[in-house]
Parts: structure tokens; C-alpha cells; sequence
């Protein structure tokens, strides 16, 4: 039994060898992966007396003989390995500094398990000094082989950083399979701060690997959470453990996590995975700045992580953390570009009004309410010329008391109104005039159905200045096609919500422009509050976000428990109406309704063409000009999947929308006698049809 633990100051007692007799292969017990090796406590049994006491006693011997009667035998190895212990003859084995570096054991001599001699006591004791020099010089050569694999393994985990500095989550893989690899844990993970420079330890990222010892689905064993709650995973070792570390600057090894009161049992036993062993440590960087920390949980052999491990993770992590913030360097450069990118194309296509314009407008006198018509929701969206858009805009400023209250310099409005018009591209469907006809039935809304009582002038302010910069800088191409095409803008704001925070960020852009700011007379909080708000309003146009929303907001509605003082109640229904208005055409007359129909579906032609041209791909049916006699079954599809129960539950909740309603209604009928009109010709087509629009809608 040799010696095991010194070093953490938690002794044990190991059979490295087993079963040794005349005649018999000596077969090291650990010799494969799955052998149970025999443990003995330190101090318990005589094998634990003698490791115990040796040092303090000149010759420790024990001859011992009927040992179930010595209180000092310990009888659980022989329930463990099927011998009957007759007689037994322990002594400790000493290396060349006197320290007893493990226990040899006889036992029942030969033959009948008679007991040891005076002999065989001499024997033994002349014996055991050449067994500890030679045990010795065996574990100095281990010890000298673990460390020179794990510097090899070091100089490989060099190279792997240097082959990969483009891609965070290739890295951090290629990282965890390495620490794995060096410490032979079940579970590895590294988490990453969202702000190295707060004092609020947050992470925004993690990433977690599980041995392919430890699970079944080896393909899968890798996970990563980006952006996600702080929950992570259902796995991952308790937060306050990683923020602790990540907060110090200082590693963290648990040797029994359930002895620790910095770990919580409880969330141990709910994800369903039991931690024994813990080693976590700080992630740095270049200017020694932690940007994440790394953990590695239970060591496959069951021992705790001992000082070797904890000295050899550190050194490990210290080329990680190089890695890691090269990699987001590299990100964060790939990212500049694309903005330059955007920033460029946004340039050479747009410039701010002229001078001219401006007086133009400034002296103009605004017609009213009444004599624009821009009060009825029912409004001719293509009744106004470009120019008359403007003074209508204007005058909705007006009237909703906007220019007083937030004392707007009316020649500031002016300008900005017009710089955002010019902002807009000359696509077919997504420009100045549809976010012009979207911030009309906005002003309508408010103004029929009674909102200007229940929202703040801030809001409203918000909802309104959102209508007019929903679409700023729209190319005719939705959110699916800038992933799909990896355009610069899917590269600089990722493939959720692309268009509609490029938009928002084109409105703050225009914001900012040297006598644009219509917001500038507000005080430090309504800005930073008015800003937040638009952004709201403006991401609220992303039908993803709709549909995640909706659901609550109905059931609030159908159950007469919607509470204007609740924060929550108010951002849903803020974000109900931008939508609603944002889909509007679907409510007017069936012939101005038609006509915004064609132009978009124009549209989506159009970048149909462009998947089937530039992307090599088969658009779907609602983007296939292929397919365009099928547009009154997918109108029909669009109005009873998204638009109809918007607009029911709107007049759940305020009855003078009705009109809208109606109206709504009422297309629907003219698309539905459209198509049973078609109907013959659409019957061999028609088992396809759902699972084609469904993509659509995905699409969209």
C-alpha cells in the first residue's frame, strides 16, 4: 500500500499491487481504467495503524494470529477482495529520508496460514529498505514523465492558439479538449465576462465540455451558451463560485464540494450531476485584465485536484487567456470593418438635406388636421406627394403638442424630417412613403381611440418618432436574406433583428448630425429614457419579436388583466401598436390595400430573384415569382395567421378600433373570392402549400 495525498494533507493508503505469491504475474491493480484500486483511510486498520505510528516507532512490527479477535483488524479488504485473513505481518516502508512512504503486508503464511516467525520478521525488515529505494527512484521517474507530458502538452496548446485566432468558439474547443486531456476531469467549461471594465461580475458567454467517458452522445458532448441568462446550463458549476473567482483574481480549488459552504448543494443536486472536486481560475489577458475564468469539475480517477493540477491549469490558462483575447480582438476588428463597411455604403448613397429644402418647409404654412384627412384610420396611403408627407408630418409634431412640450426647434424638425426622408432608398414598399403611411396610423390611434390618455407625451413621442425611422436605409431584402448572404450588416449586428437595429442605429446616426437633434432641449434622464424607448419601438417592427410577445399580450387582454401601471403591460402594448401599424395596409379599403400588396410582394420578387441569382437557392412560395397566382391563398394565410388576431385583440381592448377590424374583414373576402376563383387549377398544388408558406413566414 503505498502512500497517496501527502502532499494535500489528506493521507491515504493505495494497493498498487495485489495478490503477489510464488508463480503468480505481478499485475498492477490501476493497470487499466476500469480496476478498482484498494483504499484503506489513513489511520484506520492496521495497514493505517502502521503508516500512522511508524514514524514514531524504531521497529514497527506487528505479528499478529487469530486476527478477528484483534479490535485493531480491519476486516473491509477482505469483504473487497474474497480473502479469509488468518495471520498478518505489517511494516511500514521507509524511503532514504526516513519518511514512510507506504505499508508492505503479508499475508497467511504458508501453508494453513500459520503465523510469521522471528524469521520472517528479519526478513522482511532487510527487505523493505531496497523496496523503498526502488519505490522512490519509480516515483521521482513518473513525476519527472507527468510533467514533461504535460509541458508537451503546453507547447501543443501554443500551437493550437496559433492555428486558430478567427473563430471564439473553435478556440475555446480546441482549449476545454485540452484541459481534459492534461487533468482528466468529466466536465471542463470557460465562462466569459460581458465587461471586463464593470465591477459587476456578469458573464455573456459560456462554454462547456463533458469527457466522452461521461456521456453517451460523444457528437454533442460540446455546448455553448451565447448570450444566454445566467443560468447557462443545467450542469454548470454554481455561479458564485465563478463570479468569486472572477471577482478576486484568485483560483479556487475544492477538494469535497459538499465540505465548502461556497458551493450550493442544492443546485448540485437539481441539475442532477454530482460535483465532487472543483478547480477554478482566473482567465487574463494581455494587459492582465480577467476576461473570463475556467473551472474543471471531478477528476476521472475520483481523487481531488492536488497542488500539481492547480500549478498546471494556471499555466495552461495563461496561454488560453492570449488565445482567447486574440480572438475577440480579431472579432472586434472583423466587426470595425463591416461598420466601415456599412458606414461607407451609408455615405455614398445618402447625404443630409439642403439648406433650401429647408427654409422651404420652414416657411410653409402647415394645413390642418381636417383638410389632410390624416386623423382617419381609413387614410388614402397614396394620396400625399412626397412633399405633402412633410408638412403632414409636421403637423402631427403640432398637434400632438410635441414641438411645445419638448421645446423642438421647429427648424430642426424640419431638417431632420427631411434627412430622414432622404434616408430612405427608393425601394418598392419599404420607404419614406410606407413609413410615413405607418406613422400616420399611429397619429390616428392615438388620437380615435383615446392612447394620448393612457401613454406619457414621452411615449408617445417615442411610438411616433419610431414610426417615421422604422425602415431608415431598408434594401428591399429582409432579416433572412442578410444571413443567408453574410452580408456586412449580419456581420456587424448578428443574424437576430439585423435590419431593425441597423435602423435604429441609422436614426441615432441622424440624431447626431451637426443640426438634427430634435431632442436636444430634453433633460439627461427623458433623453436617456426617450432613447430606450425608440429603440423599443423600432425593434418591436421584428415579426420574430412579435410572435414571441403576442401570446402574453392576448392572454393579458382575453383575461381583463391588463395594468397600465405595470411596466412590463405598457412596453408589450407599445410594441403591439408598432406592429399594428407597421402592417397596417391590411386595414384600409380593399383597393388601397391591394395596391400595398403588389408593391410588396414586387418587392419580394425582387429578392427572390436575387436568392435564385446571387445565393443559388429556391426561394419560398411568398418570394417565388414563380409562384405568383398563388398570392391569394398566401394572403389568406398571412391575415388569419398574423395580422386578424392582432387586431381582434386590439379591439378587445379599445372597441373604437372596430373600424380597422372591419376592414381587415373585409380583404379577407376579396382574397378568398380571389382564390375560389382559382381554386380548380390550385388543387394539385394545395398539399404543399402549408409546409411552403410556413417557411415563408419563417422567412419573413
Amino acid at each position: 500500500f503505498l502512500v497517496e495525498g501527502a502532499a494535500a494533507g489528506k493521507k491515504s493508503l493505495v494497493s498498487k499491487f495485489f495478490d503477489v505469491h510464488a508463480g503468480t504475474p505481478l499485475l498492477p491493480c490501476g493497470s487499466t481504467e476500469n480496476s478498482n484500486e484498494v483504499q484503506v483511510p489513513w489511520g484506520k486498520g492496521i495497514i493505517g495503524y502502521v503508516a500512522e505510528h511508524g514514524e514514531t516507532m524504531t521497529c514497527m512490527l506487528m505479528l499478529l494470529y487469530f486476527l478477528l479477535k484483534d479490535r485493531r483488524f480491519n476486516d473491509e479488504i477482505d469483504k473487497l477482495t474474497g480473502y479469509k485473513t488468518k495471520s498478518l505481518m505489517c511494516m511500514p516502508i521507509r524511503n532514504s529520508d526516513g519518511e514512510i512512504i507506504g505499508v508492505a503486508q503479508a499475508i497467511n503464511k504458508t501453508p494453513g496460514g500459520a503465523p510469521f516467525s522471528d524469521d520472517d520478521e528479519k526478513v522482511m525488515q532487510m527487505y523493505l529498505p531496497f523496496c523503498g529505494i526502488a519505490i522512490s527512484n519509480a516515483q521521482l521517474f513518473a513525476a519527472s514523465r507527468k510533467e514533461y507530458d504535460r509541458s508537451r502538452a503546453l507547447l501543443e496548446v501554443v500551437n493550437d492558439l496559433f492555428e486558430e485566432q478567427t473563430d471564439l468558439e473553435k478556440i475555446v474547443k480546441k482549449i476545454m479538449h485540452r484541459a481534459q486531456t492534461l487533468l482528466k476531469c468529466e466536465r471542463c467549461s470557460v465562462l466569459l465576462l460581458e465587461d471586463i471594465e464593470s465591477p459587476v461580475v456578469k458573464f455573456t458567454k459560456s462554454f462547456e465540455l463533458l469527457s466522452p467517458k461521461c456521456s453517451a452522445d460523444t457528437d454533442n458532448s460540446f455546448k455553448d451558451s451565447v448570450e444566454k441568462s445566467p443560468s447557462y446550463s443545467d450542469w454548470l458549476i454554481n455561479n458564485s463560485i465563478a463570479e468569486l473567482v472572477a471577482s478576486t483574481g484568485l483560483p479556487v480549488n475544492i477538494s469535497d464540494a459538499y465540505q465548502d459552504p461556497r458551493f450550493d448543494a442544492e443546485a448540485d443536486q437539481i441539475s442532477g450531476f454530482h460535483i465532487r472536486s472543483v478547480l477554478c481560475v482566473p482567465i487574463w489577458n494581455s494587459n492582465h485584465q480577467i476576461i473570463g475564468v475556467a473551472q474543471v469539475l471531478n477528476r476521472l480517477d475520483g481523487k481531488p485536484f492536488d497542488d500539481a493540477d492547480q500549478r498546471l491549469f494556471e499555466a495552461f490558462v495563461i496561454f488560453c487567456g492570449l488565445g482567447i483575447n486574440n480572438t475577440i480582438m480579431y472579432d472586434q476588428v472583423k466587426k470595425s470593418w463591416a461598420k466601415q463597411s456599412v458606414a461607407l455604403d451609408v455615405l455614398s448613397y445618402h447625404a443630409t438635406c439642403s439648406k433650401a429644402e429647408v427654409d422651404k418647409f420652414k416657411a410653409a404654412n402647415i394645413p390642418l388636421v381636417s383638410e389632410l384627412g390624416i386623423d382617419d384610420i381609413h387614410f388614402d396611403d397614396f394620396s400625399l406627394d412626397v412633399d405633402a408627407m412633410i408638412t403632414a408630418a409636421l403637423r402631427m409634431f403640432m398637434e400632438l403638442g410635441m414641438v411645445q412640450k419638448f421645446k423642438i426647434d421647429y427648424e430642426t424638425l424640419c431638417r431632420w424630417l427631411l434627412t430622414v426622408r432622404k434616408n430612405y432608398r427608393m425601394v418598392l414598399y419599404h420607404n419614406w412613403r410606407h413609413a410615413f403611411n405607418v406613422c400616420q396610423l399611429m397619429f390616428a390611434m392615438l388620437t380615435t381611440a383615446g392612447f394620448q390618455e393612457i401613454l406619457t407625451e414621452i411615449e408617445i413621442l417615442a411610438l411616433i418618432v419610431g414610426c417615421l425611422c422604422h425602415d431608415l436605409d431598408h434594401r428591399g431584402t429582409n432579416n433572412a436574406f442578410q444571413a443567408k448572404s453574410g452580408s456586412a450588416l449580419a456581420q456587424l449586428y448578428g443574424t437576430s433583428a439585423t435590419l431593425e437595429h441597423h435602423h435604429f442605429n441609422h436614426a441615432v446616426m441622424i440624431l447626431q448630425s451637426e443640426g438634427h437633434n430634435i431632442f436636444a432641449n430634453l433633460s439627461s434622464k427623458d433623453y436617456s429614457d426617450l432613447m430606450q424607448l425608440l429603440k423599443q419601438s423600432i425593434l418591436a417592427t421584428d415579426l420574430t419579436l412579435y410572435f414571441e410577445r403576442r401570446t402574453e399580450f392576448f392572454e393579458l387582454v382575453s383575461k381583463g388583466g391588463y395594468d397600465w401601471n405595470i411596466k412590463n403591460h405598457r412596453e408589450i402594448f407599445r410594441s403591439m401598436l408598432m406592429t399594428a401599424c407597421d402592417l397596417g395596409a391590411v386595414t384600409k379599403p380593399w383597393e388601397i390595400s391591394r395596391q400595398a400588396t403588389e408593391l410588396v410582394t414586387s418587392e419580394f420578387f425582387e429578392q427572390g430573384d436575387r436568392e435564385r441569382s446571387e445565393l443559388k437557392l429556391t426561394p419560398s412560395a411568398i418570394f417565388d415569382r414563380n409562384r405568383k397566382d398563388e398570392l391569394p391563398r398566401l394572403q389568406l394565410e398571412w391575415i388569419d395567421s398574423i395580422c386578424m388576431p392582432l387586431y381582434e385583440c386590439l379591439v378587445k381592448l379599445n372597441v373604437k378600433l372596430k373600424p380597422m377590424l372591419d376592414s381587415v374583414a373585409v380583404n379577407r373576402g376579396k382574397w378568398e373570392e380571389l382564390h375560389q376563383k382559382r381554386l380548380p387549377s390550385q388543387a394539385a398544388s394545395s398539399s404543399s402549400f402549408s409546409s411552403s408558406f410556413t417557411m415563408s413566414l419563417k422567412d419573413i
